[in-house]
C-alpha cells in the first residue's frame, strides 16, 4: 500500500505540472509565440525527443517543477514569435495560463470530491447546510506510541477503533471523546475492540494510571492513558451544491495558505533576529512556528500515507489542494515563478523602463531561484525531522 501510495502521488503531482506548462503552452501558441521545449522537471535532460512543431519534448534530472521554453524569452528581444516582442497584454496571458489551469482543475476536483464524499479537514470547513450528508464518519488510529497501552495490545496505525469495554460497560469510540474515556478509565484494565482489514480483533491492556500520566507532562516525553492519536474521518457528501461548495472551499483554503505563508514568514523574521541578536529562545520558537506552516514532497506523501483508508477520494481531494496551493504561488510576486515575473514587468512600464534587460532579468530571475531551491531543502530537512 506504501508504495501504491508514492507511486500513485508521483503520477498525480506530475500530471498537475504537466498540466501547468501546458497552459502556458498552449497560451503561447495560440498567441503566435513560438516555444522551444516543453520540459519536466529541470535539466540536465534525460530524455529529449524533437516534436513535429519544432519544439523539443524534454526529462530532465532534477524534479522541481517543469518549464516551458519559448523563442525570445527575454523582455528586450524583438524577434518575430518571440516572447519579448509579444504585447504585454499576450505576455500576461501566457504567464497567467498555468495558473488558471490549476485553479480549474482545482476546482473540477474539489466538485468531484464533494460529490461523492468530501473530507473534513479543517475546522468550520465551507458546506451548504441544506445540502450535506455525513456518509462516512468513524475513527482510525493516527499514531500509536511506543511501549504505550496501545502498542501492548498490539494497535497499528489506520486500525479502526470500535469500543472500550470495562467489567461494567462497553463504550463506543469517537476521536471527540477518547481522551476523556481514556482518563474516567485511568488505571483500569480494558478490552480495545478495533477492525483491521475487514476483521474485527479485541486485545486487552491496562490503561496507564492518573499518576504517571500527570508526572510524564512535566517532562520531556509526556504520556497519555492508551497512547494513541485518534484521526476522525468524517465524509460528507453534497449533490447541486457540489460547484458551490468547490468555489467555497478554495476561498477558505486560499484565506488560510496565504495567512500560513504570513506565519511562516513572520518565524522566518524571527529565525533571523534571533540569530543576529543571539536570543536562542527566541529564534527556537520562531523556527518550530514557521515550520509549522509549510510541507514539502515528505510531507505530502505522509499526509497521504495517513489518509490511505479513505482511497481515491482522499488523494483526488489532497491533489486538489496542492493544485489550488501551485495556483496561489505562482500569483505571489516570486521573480523565478510566474506571478514574479509579472510584477516584474508592471514594475518596469510603471517606473516608465520598456524594457527589462537580458542581464537585469537572469540576476533577478537567477538569484529568487537559488532562494527557492534553499527553501526546498530546508523544507525537507524539517519534514525529515518531522516525520522520522
Amino acid at each position: 500500500m506504501t508504495v501504491t501510495i508514492f507511486i500513485v502521488g508521483i503520477i498525480l503531482f506530475l500530471l498537475l505540472i504537466i498540466t501547468h506548462e501546458l497552459g502556458h503552452f498552449l497560451a503561447a501558441k495560440r498567441n503566435g509565440v513560438t516555444p522551444e521545449e516543453f520540459g519536466i522537471f529541470f535539466p540536465p535532460a534525460l530524455y529529449r525527443r524533437k516534436m513535429k512543431g519544432g519544439w523539443d519534448f524534454t526529462v530532465n534530472l532534477l524534479p522541481l517543477g517543469g518549464f516551458v521554453k519559448l523563442k525570445g524569452e527575454h523582455d528586450s528581444d524583438t524577434a518575430k514569435g518571440s516572447f519579448g516582442a509579444a504585447s504585454d497584454w499576450v505576455k500576461t496571458k501566457i504567464m497567467l495560463a498555468g495558473v488558471v489551469i490549476n485553479l480549474v482543475t482545482a476546482l473540477v476536483l474539489f466538485t468531484i470530491v464533494a460529490l461523492f464524499g468530501m473530507p473534513k479537514l479543517v475546522d468550520n470547513q465551507f458546506t451548504v447546510a441544506s445540502d450535506t450528508h455525513i456518509v462516512r464518519q468513524e475513527t482510525l488510529v493516527g499514531y500509536v506510541a511506543e511501549g504505550s497501552p496501545a502498542a501492548k495490545t498490539g494497535l497499528q496505525q489506520q486500525d479502526k477503533l470500535i469500543s472500550i469495554t470495562t467489567q461494567k460497560d462497553r463504550i463506543m469510540l469517537s476521536g471527540e471523546d477518547l481522551p476523556s474515556i481514556t482518563k474516567e478509565l485511568a488505571g483500569q484494565t480494558v478490552s480495545i475492540t478495533y477492525e483491521r482489514a475487514g476483521e474485527v480483533k479485541t486485545a486487552e491492556t491496562t490503561l496507564r494510571s492518573e499518576e504517571v500520566v500527570a508526572a510524564s507532562k512535566k517532562t520531556t516525553n509526556p504520556k497519555g492513558y492508551l497512547g494513541v492519536v485518534p484521526q476522525e474521518i468524517v465524509l460528507r457528501r453534497s449533490t447541486w451544491s457540489a460547484p458551490v461548495v468547490a468555489v467555497g472551499l478554495s476561498a477558505q483554503f486560499t484565506q488560510l495558505t496565504l495567512k500560513g505563508i504570513g506565519t511562516a514568514l513572520q518565524g522566518l523574521g524571527g529565525i533571523i533576529a534571533g540569530g543576529l541578536t543571539g536570543n536562542t529562545e527566541a529564534r527556537q520558537n520562531a523556527q518550530t512556528e514557521a515550520s509549522s506552516q509549510v510541507s514539502g514532497p515528505l510531507g505530502i506523501y505522509y499526509v497521504l500515507k495517513g489518509g490511505s483508508a479513505l482511497g481515491a477520494l482522499f488523494m483526488l481531494f489532497i491533489i486538489a489542494i496542492i493544485a489550488l496551493t501551485l495556483a496561489i504561488m505562482n500569483v505571489l510576486p516570486v521573480p523565478a515563478l510566474d506571478g514574479g515575473r509579472l510584477y516584474m514587468m508592471l514594475a518596469s512600464r510603471l517606473t516608465k523602463q520598456k524594457r527589462l534587460t537580458p542581464k537585469m532579468e537572469e540576476r533577478i530571475v537567477g538569484a529568487s531561484f537559488l532562494l527557492l531551491l534553499g527553501l526546498i531543502v530546508l523544507i525537507t530537512i524539517v519534514d525529515a525531522k518531522r516525520f522520522f
